[in-house]
């Protein structure tokens, strides 16, 4: 006799994210599912203020208590359709419990496949690993290549970034393990796909023998934001060229914003000393590279804020994230 009731196809921490063009061309979240201890939220999407006013969807990204256990996984498959727009956030520092040893480990896995003319926004808040915390994670871009012409890859502007613990319980970099990594390929239009960026980060206790603390040169807060696609191009301009003009050799006139301070200042380059003039203030240190069309921002900075204050300025004095995305995009950096 048949058994007349259906298997459980459920899997822990397993959900799904499938942003879909219903006719006549309107987007919809077509599925959000998910299974503890993954927890996702969508909220009513918001409509951007340019001209197009693009109607952009949003979906948090939580874990019931705040966090993993040790042992947890969490599985994300998302899934956007061409001319589509999502924004994924926290609504806090994702936090890494105590693991009893190695051999337990808390891992997250990301799944994205972003068609043509379609956009991602994730900017979240920091991961946060507790002492003797055991975690990985990886989270992989898919860009489908346009069949057409007409059409445009799509886009991305996602952050990935950790902090040295609870400081108030005098943690500082005092997990066993963390590893972070990030690929973004190009799907051609036979399937094939093709590696345009591999970052890694991996903080073993085991690998360093002074200590992760001490390699980490008091930096509190590390992270990189990756830039790809044309609907970002101009904000990866903007990091490149912000980049360039950090000085390197002989001091800066921090009241003009200039080398020499002879030439003409404009507003612009008022706007940039002031902001010099508070990454020095909040420590930040960061570099730009462009690779294989992928501009790569790596940014580290003694305090948590010091660092958020910083990307929040940038993003909103270059205005591509609030004009394509919606204000509501930048929530975890606030």
């Amino acid at each position: 006799m048949s058994n007349p009731f259906l298997t459980a196809a459920s899997i822990p921490g397993h959900g799904v994210i499938h942003l879909a063009l219903l006719p006549p061309s309107t987007p919809r979240l077509k599925t959000t599912s998910y299974q503890y201890p993954l927890k996702l939220i969508s909220p009513a999407p918001v409509r951007t203020d340019d001209e197009a006013r693009h109607l952009v969807h949003t979906v948090y990204l939580l874990t019931y208590g705040g966090g993993l256990v040790a042992g947890d996984t969490i599985d994300l498959t998302v899934t956007i359709e061409p001319t589509t727009r999502l924004i994924l956030l926290t609504q806090g520092s994702t936090k890494l419990f105590k693991s009893p040893g190695l051999h337990v480990v808390s891992k997250q896995c990301m799944a994205v496949t972003v068609a043509p003319d379609s956009a991602l926004c994730y900017l979240p808040d920091p991961v946060q690993p507790f002492e003797h915390s055991c975690f990985e994670q990886s989270q992989t871009y898919n860009i489908t290549v346009p069949a057409v012409d007409s059409q445009g890859t799509g886009s991305l502007c996602v952050l990935d970034w950790v902090c040295n613990g609870r400081q108030a319980n005098g943690e500082n970099w005092s997990f066993l393990r963390y590893g972070s990594r990030n690929e973004v390929y190009l799907v051609m239009p036979d399937e094939k796909r093709k590696l345009l960026l591999r970052d890694n980060i991996l903080l073993d206790r085991d690998d360093v023998r002074d200590g992760i603390a001490n390699r980490m040169h008091e930096l509190a807060v590390f992270g990189t934001l990756i830039l790809f696609g044309p609907l970002f191009r101009s904000l990866g301009q903007f990091f490149m060229a912000e980049f360039k003009a950090l000085s390197r050799v002989g001091g800066r006139r921090w009241e003009s914003g200039s080398e020499s301070g002879d030439e003409e200042v404009d507003a612009a380059a008022i706007r940039r000393a002031k902001r010099h003039k508070q990454e020095s203030v909040d420590g930040v240190l960061w570099s730009a590279a462009l690779l294989r069309g992928c501009v790569v921002v790596k940014f580290g900075a003694p305090e948590v804020e010091g660092g958020r204050r910083w990307l929040h300025s940038l993003l909103v004095e270059e205005g591509t994230v609030v004009r394509e995305m919606g204000e509501r995009a930048l929530l975890s950096l606030r």
